[in-house]
């Protein structure tokens, strides 16, 4: 791009603090597109309208990008449902159903969903995005939803369950619906109907940690 061009082009008109969501945004787009190492740090500055130079005013490498793209797009909701979780007026089941919710508006209806199956089929290349991944995702969102658990039955709201493993039960159709939507689908298997399957799932979640009724 010619200097006279880049003067009339608005995105480099554009506020410098719009320019780390930007960046995020291509980035993303990359990695949905082509994995993680594959991209290139040249497509992500040509697709976020700058150079690359300016890539490195605001990330050190792509390892930073990916980083600062989970924080953004996934620990901030996860942040988010950690409030209504600590703030006393749901309950858990509840609480529950907005996780379910979380995950199905946040991983299965936009390009995020790219990111725990890039972790899946990549990780074992890059172990520091993976270790990165696992601390501040998976061993988050295990302890809230555990947390979750643990509030449940000591309020007589679910039964006595080994949570460790529950955990695990209630996150385990999650990463199936990554995997069929973002890999088998595009290729000729059926459309997951995903408000339909979070919905079964839930249900069957909470029917399984219902209390028995009490005998007379």
């Amino acid at each position: 791009m010619k200097p006279k061009e880049k003067e009339s082009d608005p995105r480099w008109q554009r506020r410098k603090e719009a320019r780390p969501d930007e960046i995020r945004k291509a980035a993303l787009d990359c990695f949905a597109e082509s994995g993680f190492a594959a991209t290139r740090l040249d497509e992500i500055a040509r697709r976020a309208g700058v150079t690359k130079g300016t890539l490195y005013l605001y990330f050190q490498s792509k390892e930073e990008i990916f980083k600062s793209v989970v924080r953004e797009e996934v620990v901030r909701n996860i942040a988010r449902v950690e409030a209504i979780a600590a703030d006393g007026e749901h309950s858990s089941a509840e609480i529950l159903r907005e996780m379910f919710s979380f995950w199905a508006r946040i991983f299965l209806k936009t390009r995020v969903g790219a990111v725990p199956k890039l972790i899946l089929a990549e990780g074992g290349n890059f172990p520091e995005i993976s270790r990165f991944y696992l601390e501040e995702v998976i061993e988050r969102g295990f302890r809230l939803i555990g947390g979750v658990l643990r509030r449940g039955i000591e309020r007589g709201e679910f039964r006595a369950v080994n949570v460790d493993d529950a955990v695990k039960c209630i996150i385990a159709p999650a990463i199936f619906s990554i995997l069929w939507k973002h890999s088998l689908e595009p290729h000729g298997g059926a459309k997951l109907d995903i408000e339909s399957l979070f919905q079964t799932h839930f249900e069957l979640i909470i029917h399984g940690l219902a209390r028995a009724p009490e005998s007379k």
